[in-house]
């Protein structure tokens, strides 16, 4: 009877430490953007010329058409850029944010900034849905970019 309350208590003990663990792991955590808060590039691309979406792009890869230039969302700087520019947009305006300098589990760019709209309160923020990158899933494609 004692071993079998040990071994309850152990295994209990490692379950409790192996969903700690889960929850704390950066390569376990949960992403800050839900399912449906991914927009698609053919999706994007339809809306691409409302007046009403407001696209930021937070990386080095590329400016989409319309896209407003942030730079690198990994930096404080740039975080606060962004800050600055959707402070003056209403909370349920339609943005979208988007990088697509690497893949989205390598990203350095996408989080802190998809944080900071979650922190700040808007209702109906998206990041674009590019798993690969802007030239493989934009690009080529053939969605529009802003010409220079």
């Amino acid at each position: 009877m004692k071993n079998t309350k040990i071994i309850f208590l152990s295994m209990a003990v490692i379950a409790m430490v192996t969903v700690a663990f889960k929850s704390f792991s950066p390569q376990e955590g949960k992403e800050p953007w839900a399912k449906n808060q991914l927009i698609q590039p053919a999706e994007l691309a339809k809306i691409i010329n409302e007046k009403t979406t407001f696209i930021f792009n937070i990386g080095p890869a590329g400016l989409i058409k319309n896209a407003i230039e942030i730079g690198e969302g990994s930096d404080e700087k740039n975080v606060a850029k962004l800050k600055n520019e959707v402070s003056k947009l209403p909370k349920d305006a339609n943005i979208v944010i988007y990088c697509g300098c690497c893949p989205f589990g390598d990203c350095p760019n996408i989080r802190p900034t998809f944080k900071l709209l979650n922190d700040l309160k808007f209702t109906n923020h998206k990041l674009l849905n590019l798993p690969k990158n802007l030239k493989v899933d934009w690009i080529d494609k053939g969605f529009p970019m802003n010409e220079k």
